[in-house]
């Protein structure tokens, strides 16, 4: 049995929605409580690799286990990405190609292991681990790109999220209209999500001097959190009545 979630349209949401949170809540620690790069990512790690093993414990899929371990890949993302970024001094262009490199290894081995690369069928426990562990790496690799964007491209906060918007744009055309891989455009499509949350989070949280909506990290953390938590008490009733209906039908 599949403990992940089928891809819809409200996965995409929440999948923005929980990338945005954990790009605000990341600076919330990091810098808003002051408690610095370095430890909030030794922090955050620490919850992620907590809820992940509940995750590849579990026998089935929870949607709020899902979602938190999602929503921790994205918050542990943010300070891994910004401490190599700034505190380590590499830069983001550096720090994106050298997070690209690692993420691109890990789906070669994926792809050539004896484990299915394609998210419908992967029902494994180290299938299932080569999929956080490339989830971990493309949020990562989104936070810097959306720094990126954000401060060296010239675009802005507005101009990154535009621009990524419309690369996920096509990459929906693409999946509805061509034959390309789906599973490479899920993919490319995941990746995209991270830097649109990190710019929107960016967005959200900046004044309006430098083209944000001034809602703080506190504030818009607090309003993404409501946001998700709605969304994830949804699906969970839902997927409660979609197994009590298949259940029935067994009987």
């Amino acid at each position: 049995m599949s403990k992940l979630p089928q891809v819809t349209l409200l996965f995409w949401i929440m999948k923005i929605a929980a990338t945005t949170l954990g790009e605000t809540a990341g600076d919330l620690l990091s810098m808003t409580l002051k408690v610095g790069y370095a430890v909030s990512s030794m922090v955050l790690i620490g919850l992620f690799f907590v809820s992940l093993v509940t995750q590849l414990r579990s026998k089935r899929y929870h949607p709020a286990l899902y979602w938190t371990v999602i929503l921790l890949t994205s918050t542990a993302g943010t300070t891994m990405s910004d401490y190599m970024d700034r505190t380590l001094g590499l830069g983001y262009a550096k720090g994106a190609l050298m997070l690209a490199t690692i993420l691109a290894a890990i789906f070669v081995y994926w792809r050539y292991s004896a484990h299915s690369f394609s998210i419908q069928h992967i029902r494994t426990f180290k299938g299932e681990l080569l999929y956080w562990t490339a989830i971990l790496f493309s949020n990562t690799l989104g936070t810097a790109l959306g720094d990126f964007l954000a401060d060296n491209s010239g675009l802005g906060f507005a101009g990154g999220a535009c621009l990524i918007a419309g690369l996920l744009a096509l990459t929906a055309f693409a999946t509805r209209s061509t034959r390309i891989s789906k599973t490479l455009l899920f993919w490319i499509a995941f990746v995209l999500t991270r830097p649109f949350g990190a710019t929107m989070g960016d967005v959200l949280t900046k004044s309006t001097a430098k083209g944000g909506l001034n809602f703080g990290t506190i504030g818009s953390s607090l309003i993404l959190g409501v946001i998700l938590v709605i969304l994830i008490l949804y699906t969970t009733l839902y997927h409660n009545k979609e197994t009590s209906a298949v259940a029935k039908v067994g009987c």
